[in-house]
C-alpha cells in the first residue's frame, strides 16, 4: 500500500513539472509572437530596423527576416 502512494507522489509530481514545462514555453511562444506583430507594425511604419530590434528585443536578423514578409 505504502507504494502505491509513492508512485502517486511520484506521478502528481510529474504532472507538476510537465504544466509547469508546458505553461513556460506557452508564454515564451506567446511573447516571441507578440514581438513579431510589434516589429512589423514598426517596421509598416518606416521604423528603423536597429531601432525595432531596440524596442522588440528581436536581433537585426530576425527584424530583416521580418522586413522581408512586408516588401
Amino acid at each position: 500500500m505504502r507504494e502505491s502512494v509513492i508512485y502517486q507522489e511520484i506521478l502528481e509530481e510529474g504532472k507538476a513539472k510537465g504544466m509547469a514545462k508546458g505553461m513556460a514555453e506557452g508564454k515564451a511562444k506567446g511573447m516571441a509572437e507578440t514581438a513579431k506583430k510589434i516589429a512589423l507594425n514598426l517596421l509598416g511604419i518606416g521604423i528603423s530596423l536597429e531601432q525595432v530590434a531596440q524596442v522588440t528585443e528581436l536581433s537585426i536578423e530576425q527584424v530583416r527576416v521580418l522586413q522581408q514578409e512586408i516588401i
